[in-house]
């Protein structure tokens, strides 16, 4: 069930999101780039997060150089991370910044298209683990910062072949099955608290996923990350207090 919320017209105050302090996943490209700089514009202190040192880094000074809160960049490989790489990320967030307003769950990995009679099993297993078991864990981690929150807010990304099944989708598809069952039972487990936990669905954005996916699509005709914020800081910000348990799409 979606909530009701139009995209279309919600524009963030400036200082919308001063004070809280959001760890963003995937934030050196694409959408997760886009969310983070818009959410330092607007005053979070952001925690970038993704593979590539090199271009958190790039993320890093382009906040800086906008004028936005000191972020910090700890680069983190979702499909080779153990338990102390979970737990030395949260570490270091509780010891600069002592809290966690609001975790975005935006890593993601396509895999392949391919029927189910075809798929490659350890391709399946890897997009299983990047998408959500990792997600899981890196919850499950950061859970006691967030619950200390004033308004703490939990974020996973999901997708429309994540609510209704589509041929040829395969691991992908049932990670983001496997992602709105994990934010439906952590948003009942926490129901009542003050941690809320809601999904988004970005829809077709430019994004290097969506050209690997439709390679023969043209991507003039999709919109840009930067077009499709507002959504993500309307869910990670104050002005969705109260709201949880739901999903919401960030295109009509």
């Amino acid at each position: 069930m979606t909530a009701a919320f139009d995209p279309v017209t919600f524009a963030p105050p400036a200082d919308l999101m001063r004070g809280r302090v959001i760890l963003v996943t995937g934030a050196s490209s694409g959408i997760g780039r886009a969310v983070a700089l818009d959410l330092a514009r607007h005053g979070a202190t952001v925690v970038l997060t993704g593979r590539s040192a090199k271009k958190l880094e790039a993320v890093y000074d382009a906040i800086v150089a906008a004028g936005g809160p000191k972020p910090a960049y700890l680069p983190l490989d979702l499909e080779q991370a153990l338990a102390p790489d979970y737990d030395g990320l949260v570490d270091a967030i509780g010891t600069e910044f002592g809290r966690l307003d609001g975790l975005l769950h935006n890593a993601a990995i396509l895999g392949t298209r391919a029927p189910v009679a075809h798929y490659d099993v350890p391709t399946f297993c890897r997009v299983m683990h990047v998408n959500l078991t990792a997600a899981f864990a890196l919850t499950q981690v950061c859970l006691p910062l967030l619950e200390a929150a004033a308004d703490g807010t939990l974020l996973f990304t999901t997708s429309s072949v994540g609510h209704r099944g589509r041929a040829y989708w395969g691991g992908y598809a049932v990670s983001k099955f496997g992602t709105e069952g994990l934010a439906q039972v952590l948003a009942h487990e926490y129901e009542g608290q003050r941690l809320r936990v809601n999904l988004v669905n970005p829809g077709p954005v430019r994004t290097s996923m969506r050209a690997f996916a439709y390679p023969a699509e043209d991507p003039g005709k999709l919109r840009r990350p930067e077009e499709i914020t507002a959504t993500y800081l309307y869910l990670l910000g104050p002005a969705s207090a109260g709201v949880t348990g739901q999903r919401f799409d960030c295109q009509p």
